[in-house]
C-alpha cells in the first residue's frame, strides 16, 4: 500500500513537472536581457517595461480583463438561474434533456462554436468587436456555471425550502435567504471558472474579433506568427500571474463561504 502511494505521488510529481516546466521556462526567459531563449545573459525587466509602455498592449489587456469580468458575471447570473430552473423541473425527461444540451455545449469543439457565432453575427448584422466577443464568452461560460452550481443544488435538503415556506417566506425570500446562501460556493466556483475560461480562450475569440479590437490570446498568436520575442514571454508571464491570482481568489472566497456556512450551522 505504501509502495502504491509512493508510486502515485511520484507519478503526480512527474505530471506536474511536465505541465509546469514549459511555463516556468517561458517566464524565466522573460527576465533575460538577451534577445532569445538560448542563453540567459543577465536579469532585466526591460521586456515587462516594454509591455507597459506599449499603449496598444495595455488597451488589449484592459479589454481582456473587462470581457472576462463582464462575461463571468453575466454568465454566473444566467447559469445560476438556469441550474435552479433545471433542478426544479418535475419532468425527469425534460430535465435530462436540458442537462444533455448543457453538456453538449461544454464538449463541443471551440472551432464549431466560434464559426457558428461568426455566421450568426454576420447574418443578423452585428459588427464584430467588443459586443460579439462578450456575447460569445457569455454563451460558452453559462454551461460551465450550470455545471458548477448543480452539485450544490443536488446536495441541498429540500426540507429547508419547505420549512421556509411554512414560516411564511415568499419564493423571492426562499431564493435570496435559503437557496443562494447555500449554493454560494458553487456560484463562486462558476464565476471564477468563467473568468479563467474567458482569459484563456483563443479559438472562439479568434472567429468573432473584428478590426480594432483584440484580446491577449489573439494578440499573442498574431505576435508569435511574426516571430517569437521575449515580449511575448513577458505577456504570457503576466497572464499566468493573473490566472494564479484568480485561482487564489477563488479558494479564498470559497473558504470564507464554507466557514460562514459552518458558523450558521
Amino acid at each position: 500500500m505504501n509502495k502504491l502511494s509512493a508510486a502515485s505521488k511520484a507519478y503526480l510529481l512527474i505530471v506536474f513537472i511536465v505541465l509546469y516546466a514549459p511555463i516556468f521556462y517561458l517566464i524565466f526567459y522573460s527576465f533575460n536581457s538577451g534577445g532569445n531563449m538560448n542563453n540567459f545573459e543577465s536579469f532585466t525587466l526591460e521586456h515587462y517595461k516594454a509591455v507597459f509602455e506599449d499603449t496598444r498592449l495595455l488597451v488589449i489587456l484592459i479589454n481582456t480583463v473587462l470581457i472576462a469580468l463582464l462575461s463571468g458575471f453575466i454568465a454566473t447570473v444566467i447559469g445560476t438561474l438556469g441550474a435552479i430552473g433545471i433542478v426544479s423541473m418535475k419532468n425527469n425527461k425534460l430535465r435530462n434533456t436540458f442537462l444533455s444540451l448543457n453538456n453538449v455545449l461544454i464538449v463541443s469543439p471551440d472551432v464549431v462554436i466560434g464559426a457558428s457565432f461568426l455566421i450568426l453575427f454576420t447574418m443578423i448584422g452585428v459588427k464584430l468587436g467588443f459586443t460579439s466577443v462578450l456575447v460569445s464568452h457569455i454563451a460558452f461560460s453559462v454551461p460551465i456555471v450550470v455545471l458548477m452550481v448543480l452539485p450544490k443544488l443536488s446536495e441541498m435538503n429540500t426540507s429547508l425550502i419547505d420549512a421556509a415556506h411554512d414560516l411564511g417566506a415568499t419564493k423571492r425570500d426562499v431564493l435570496k435567504r435559503v437557496i443562494l446562501p447555500y449554493i454560494a460556493p458553487g456560484i463562486f466556483a462558476g464565476f471564477f471558472m468563467a473568468i479563467t475560461y474567458s482569459l484563456d480562450d483563443f479559438a472562439v475569440t479568434f472567429f468573432v474579433t473584428g478590426n480594432g479590437f483584440s484580446t491577449l490570446s489573439v494578440e499573442i498568436y498574431s505576435m508569435a506568427r511574426a516571430g517569437i520575442t521575449l515580449t511575448i514571454n513577458a505577456i504570457s508571464g503576466l497572464v499566468f500571474l493573473v490566472t494564479v491570482l484568480v485561482v487564489i481568489g477563488y479558494y479564498f472566497v470559497n473558504y470564507r463561504a464554507k466557514a460562514r456556512m459552518g458558523e450558521s450551522k
